[in-house]
């Protein structure tokens, strides 16, 4: 956010007597350490939100095709064409399932060092377009940049204090800025250009932070579920109150749907082409297919907020039985309402099942369903009526987020609010480089008699206490402030007086 939409020349006596100083003094520690990461956020988030625009601009000759006049091959055939084109060992864990005319068809393998790769395939002609790493596709490597750096836990850990900072940014801000004097309610949220030097950076800084606090707060609160520490616990607070997880996640959920009448596509017709029982088997000491296993565990590229702490079911283990193929589970999930854009995935040991993972950008249509794979029973079927009042809140917020939710709108309102932060951190940048000091940090200095400020006080006691992490961290940055500045300060004050 911003300093005050007010004079330099204002006294400082006055600033002195409503806790100006030590908001400000606050919000340019939250400033110092956010700045860095709010760029990252920005730019990467940026990138994401336009994901579907940019990626087959980035990989045309593996994700776009030509539509033809004939019928896309089957599921099966294409999944048997893309294992022919794998290594041995590789084994199939994801089938994402398009009907777009002028997407190539993808399947996931996972290698035997562990490595994912998908293989593209031409779904009219059956030629295979190519493979591309899961891990290091330019999406993916944009996505973990912004949840976590590249740095694994600890870089998920520092996103997710300086999303935390960021409230305390904001907070601030919006404090600062909140006017003082007689000003005009122009002056108050139109950039006032005819300034010069910091008091320009300062009046532009102040009125572009007003304008984004909302959705900077928003994004801020929609991102924070999703974050590795902070956001498991959430979701586990979430669902043993009954406001997160559906009643389903741990059994008892009534079945939505029965069986269509049997059709062709049988355990019968299941053959090379389709997934076989002793590749499960061969696949049964992986990740996942352990016991117990969550949503999140699945070879998913993404799964709605909701479910995933869901346990998944498992299959009758059937060791002699044949699993049925992908088309018959692709034609019994059309026949349950899900036609195209979602992932499969595939049972990976004699007691997994498939996984159908519906994550569509409207969040009332998310569907996770799980079906037997020698059956085809469905096993659970959990769709958004079924989430709790958290869950449901989450969607929304997660769906806007990722400029989903209203199209090419969406994607651009998100874009303007998160470059319009990382402008944000560069004029914060600007402003601290014209009044910093000469071999000082350049903190505002502190007030020598603040008011009580109670109120703020209780805010951010009530942010450690909500964010655990968060609140380490204040008290450390509390704790340094009156360690070292403050001993600097008594130093200064001792040396006037000698």
């Amino acid at each position: 956010m911003s300093t005050i939409v007010q004079p330099e020349t204002a006294s400082s006596t006055a600033n002195n007597s409503n806790g100006y100083r030590t908001l400000w003094r606050w919000h340019f520690y939250a400033g110092l350490f956010v700045m860095p990461f709010l760029i990252v956020l920005a730019i990467t988030g940026t990138l994401y939100c336009f994901q579907p625009q940019i990626e087959p601009l980035l990989y045309p000759k593996l994700l776009v095709v030509e539509q033809h006049g004939t019928p896309r091959l089957s599921e099966d055939l294409l999944l048997a064409r893309a294992r022919a084109a794998m290594p041995p060992d590789a084994v199939a864990v994801t089938a994402a399932i398009t009907k777009s005319p002028q997407s190539s068809a993808e399947f996931v393998f996972r290698l035997a060092d562990g490595d994912r790769q998908s293989v593209y395939l031409n779904p009219y002609s059956g030629a295979v377009l190519g493979t591309l790493s899961v891990d290091r596709r330019f999406m993916q490597v944009d996505r973990m940049l912004h949840r976590k750096l590249l740095l694994g836990k600890p870089g998920e850990l520092l996103m997710e204090l300086a999303a935390c900072w960021t409230l305390v940014m904001i907070g601030t801000g919006v404090a600062l800025w909140w006017p003082r004097a007689a000003i005009t309610v122009r002056d108050a949220l139109v950039p006032r250009l005819t300034l010069k030097g910091r008091p320009l950076w300062k009046n532009i800084h102040a009125v572009m932070g007003i304008w984004l606090a909302l959705g900077a707060l928003l994004f801020v609160l929609s991102g924070l579920p999703w974050s590795g520490s902070w956001g498991k616990q959430f979701k586990a607070l979430a669902t043993a109150a009954r406001l997160g997880a559906p009643p389903g996640t741990w059994g008892g959920l009534p079945l939505r749907s029965v069986l269509p009448h049997a059709t062709s596509g049988h355990a019968k017709d299941a053959n090379a082409e389709g997934t076989t029982t002793a590749e499960h088997e061969g696949h049964a000491a992986q990740m996942d297919s352990m016991p117990g296993m969550v949503m999140d565990d699945l070879p998913l590229p993404q799964t709605p907020w909701a479910v995933g702490n869901a346990r998944v079911p498992a299959s009758a283990d059937a060791k002699a039985a044949t699993a049925l193929p992908l088309g018959h589970i692709v034609a019994q999930a059309a026949w349950l309402g899900v036609t195209s854009g979602y992932n499969i995935a595939l049972p990976a040991s004699s007691t997994g099942v498939y996984t159908v993972s519906y994550f569509p950008a409207d969040p009332k249509l998310e569907r996770t369903i799980y079906m037997d794979q020698y059956s085809g029973a469905v096993l659970k079927d959990i769709r958004y009526e079924d989430y709790g009042a958290v869950s449901k809140a989450v969607s929304y917020g997660t769906s806007l987020h990722m400029g989903r939710y209203f199209g090419v709108a969406n994607q651009i309102l998100c874009a303007a609010i998160s470059l319009g932060l990382a402008a944000m951190a560069v004029t914060g940048c600007v402003m601290w480089w014209k009044r910093r000091p000469q071999r000082s940090l350049g903190a505002p200095s502190r007030e020598k008699a603040a008011p009580p400020m109670r109120g703020w006080k209780t805010g951010l006691i009530l942010l450690g206490t909500v964010f655990p992490l968060m609140g380490v961290t204040l008290v450390a940055v509390w704790l340094a402030d009156r360690a070292v500045f403050g001993r600097a300060s008594r130093q200064k004050h001792a040396a006037r007086l000698e």
